[in-house]
């Protein structure tokens, strides 16, 4: 009897294991994209201690939970802007929008098409994020760059 209950268990549990809620995205106008789709495969599994999340939208990353960091490909190229500050991380330009403190969005700059990232920064250090992420995100094309300020 105790063999047959726990043989009847086994697969309660690894449904209940894998139960993480899809996290519910709205894809970016450009997430078909096939670069788009070179960055999604190439997402890490984890962003230190925060693993990823299963997502509904094309060319998402989600990770933590609850979710901490949300990435989203083919978000249109920012212009470029003097309110913002850009941040090089890993060979990747990025522009930081901290307005919503403590969630910060960046946007890679000079990057077709481009990435969103939205951080938690109570749940997670954006550079720790950005670090994770260079990898997937350097495989965009680049087609501009981030100058010092005065050039």
């Amino acid at each position: 009897m105790r063999r047959l209950l726990a043989a009847a268990l086994v697969p309660v549990a690894l449904v209940l294991a894998g139960c993480s809620p899809t996290v519910a995205l709205e894809p970016a106008d450009d997430a078909a994209s096939p670069l788009c789709a070179e960055v999604s495969v190439r997402l890490p599994e984890a962003i230190g201690e925060l693993s990823s999340r299963e997502t509904n939208a094309q060319a998402t990353g989600a990770w933590g939970e609850p979710t901490a960091v949300i990435l989203r490909c083919g978000v249109p190229s920012p212009a470029p802007t003097a309110e913002l500050p850009c941040i090089t991380v890993e060979g990747v330009d990025w522009l930081r929008d901290d307005s919503d403190d403590p969630n910060f969005v960046f946007t890679t700059y000079g990057r077709e098409p481009a990435v969103e990232v939205i951080i938690d920064g109570e749940a997670a250090s954006g550079r720790d994020v950005l670090t994770a992420l260079g990898p997937a995100v350097s495989r965009l094309p680049v087609v501009g760059a981030c100058i010092a300020p005065g050039t």
